[in-house]
């Protein structure tokens, strides 16, 4: 046995935040700059905005189709969210990560606590912590997406949204991007290397030690 027969299991690597506090950012810059990291494109309820793409950016479903998905457990994890529907495919997350391919996603809490219920040590999750509520709010307005009723709506959540963070392996707060990603690029490279996911480690150090 060679250290080329050490195998590894892939990560699904979960980052999440209140909306605006850019883990949506970071998940992107993740996988342009990563060849290894592929994106879970979810499949959600809600209409497609301007420039979306249709199993790029989501699988846009009706919401007849999304509750046979749920009742035919073809998604890892779903929720209900200012009333559309979002869940992560069950399918290509878990070949991916048998294959040792690493996936990335960015999801609320509650869909964070259904995939660790699934898959376990698998799962590295990441909350996003804005700055200030302020610079938060702020960012909701700049990127034009939402009415005025929404960001406000999207604010008021936000507080529980918070709350969560405890839940989760590691915690970034987001005050400078390019920082943000650097140190969840570090987190990604670190958990890569974790001795639980290289497949065959115990016995190529046995095998060193003549054992």
């Amino acid at each position: 046995m060679t250290a080329r027969d050490i195998k590894r299991r892939g990560i699904l690597l979960v980052l999440s935040s209140p909306s605006g506090a850019g883990k949506t950012t970071i998940t992107r810059a993740l996988v342009a700059r990563d060849s290894l990291l592929a994106l879970s494109v979810s499949a959600t309820t809600r209409p497609k905005r301007t420039g979306e793409i249709d199993g790029k950016d989501y699988h846009f479903v009706e919401p007849r189709k999304f509750a046979a998905m749920v009742d035919n457990g073809e998604l890892l994890e779903h929720a209900t969210v200012f009333g559309n529907s979002y869940g992560t495919p069950r399918a290509p997350v878990i070949a991916a990560i048998e294959a040792g391919r690493d996936i990335i996603t960015d999801i609320d809490w509650q869909g964070t606590q259904q995939l660790q219920a699934k898959i376990g040590a698998d799962l590295v999750s990441v909350f996003v912590l804005p700055p200030s509520m302020a610079a938060l709010e702020a960012r909701l307005r700049a990127r034009a997406q939402d009415s005025a009723e929404v960001v406000r709506s999207r604010m008021a959540k936000s507080s529980e949204e918070l709350s969560h963070w405890d839940a989760y392996d590691y915690v970034l707060v987001n005050d400078d991007i390019e920082d943000s990603v650097r140190r969840a690029q570090a987190i990604l490279s670190a958990e890569r290397v974790r001795k639980q996911r290289q497949v065959g480690l115990a016995e190529f150090v046995n095998q060193l030690r003549g054992v």
